[in-house]
Order: C-alpha cells, then sequence, then structure tokens
C-alpha cells in the first residue's frame, strides 16, 4: 500500500477505458472490410471444394452486403432499453462473429 509500487491517485480513480458511445465513421467502415474479407474467405473455402461443419454453418449467416445497418453496428443485449448496444461494447467483438440476432430485434 505505502512504498515505491503505491498506485498514484489518477490510477486508483475513474474509468480506466473509456469507449465511445457510437462507432465512428472510420471505425465502422473498418468493421465493413472485415465483414467483408471474412466473407472473401469463406467463398475461397467453399469454392476450394472442402466439406466440413463449420463451412455449412458459415454459409448459413448473411453476407455483408445482405445485412441491414443495424446488424452491422448493433448486437442484441436483454439489457439494454431498445434491446440493442453497440458492437464495439462487446469483448473482443473483431475476433468473434456477430452476424444473427434473435428474430424481431
Amino acid at each position: 500500500m505505502f512504498g515505491a509500487f503505491r498506485p498514484s491517485p489518477i490510477s486508483s480513480v475513474g474509468l480506466l477505458w473509456k469507449t465511445p458511445w457510437k462507432l465512428s465513421p472510420t471505425r465502422k467502415a473498418n468493421a465493413r472490410a472485415r465483414l467483408k474479407r471474412v466473407d472473401s474467405v469463406i467463398e475461397a473455402v467453399r469454392a476450394s471444394g472442402v466439406q466440413c461443419a463449420a463451412l455449412t454453418q458459415a454459409l448459413e449467416l448473411p453476407k455483408e452486403h445482405e445485412m441491414p445497418p443495424k446488424d452491422k453496428y448493433t448486437v442484441f443485449t436483454p439489457h439494454a432499453r431498445g434491446y440493442r448496444k453497440g458492437i464495439h461494447k462487446v469483448p473482443k467483438w473483431t475476433r468473434l462473429t456477430l452476424r444473427t440476432n434473435p428474430r424481431g430485434f
């Protein structure tokens, strides 16, 4: 607690990570590009003739151009007021497949 490695007053109070409440246009463009790259990889694997369960599940997902903007930038959550939250609020959202949501949401 006291000594050479005691926490500074700034690091012990307040939010450590500040997340903006909405995605910037640059982050939206990067998310769209990421979805397009994933689509191209899925298409390349399909064209190669490989068959596996993961590929059939990936082919059932909507492609980037088929998704409405609401699904590209938000995800379902039962805890938010409108049952949606920004996709950037999900931990490790760049590594997850968040293309499908419950019907009606």
